[in-house]
């Protein structure tokens, strides 16, 4: 198995770009809540290492997403920061703009902690954002750029934080457990109560209920 790397981000400090930001989001494919992006500087040419191999969010257990978070987040080569778009704004304008919105506020987040403008980004999937900064997407980038590895870990965790409390709130549901994604429970629970205040209407229809 491959494990993402700094090639990407070594290639573009030798073109000269320094302020690098790769994004990632979580959230996109569930019928509830927000959909959350990251945005990720790694300093140049920083040696970053840790105890076990990382790998995409997809890849990880939830116990070793936590801990890599904490790894991440206490790094003082890796600046971050988060956007996060409600599941009201996604009707309103759709996931894929939604998408897009959230991963915008991660970067102003982000400059505001660095104090810089980002000069590039790299983002995982195939489509850009409008922004003046160059930009490059890369499908599965989250599995390869690891700038856009740490932004999905970091997203996740952020987002299943977020999905954790509404299971309190909405305990029916149990969103502890699939986090608002369509699972049978969650169908289930759909058909049952109908829908929360958090769920997605124009989802919805997708789950026939």
């Amino acid at each position: 198995m491959k494990y993402p790397n700094l090639k990407e981000e070594k290639k573009l400090w030798k073109k000269g770009f320094k302020i690098i930001a790769g994004i990632d989001e979580a959230g996109r494919g569930s019928l509830a809540g927000p959909v959350v992006a990251a945005a990720v500087f790694i300093f140049p040419y920083s040696k970053i290492q840790f105890p076990h191999k990382i790998k995409d969010s997809k890849n990880l257990t939830p116990h070793q997403r936590e801990k890599f978070y904490k790894l991440l987040t206490k790094n003082p080569n890796i600046k971050w920061g988060i956007g996060k778009v409600s599941e009201k704004i996604i009707d309103r304008i759709n996931i894929f703009e939604a998408t897009k919105l959230a991963m915008k506020k991660a970067l102003q987040n982000l400059e505001k902690k660095l104090k810089k403008k980002i000069e590039f980004l790299i983002l995982d999937g195939n489509f850009k954002i409008k922004l003046p900064a160059p930009q490059r997407s890369i499908v599965n980038a989250d599995q390869k750029v690891l700038s856009c590895t740490v932004a999905g870990i970091l997203a996740k965790v952020k987002r299943d934080k977020i999905m954790e409390r509404y299971a309190k709130k909405f305990p029916q549901y149990g969103f502890e457990k699939h986090k608002g994604y369509p699972t049978k429970f969650h169908l289930a629970m759909l058909k049952k109560h109908g829908s929360c205040q958090i769920h997605r209407k124009s989802f919805l229809p997708v789950a026939k209920i």
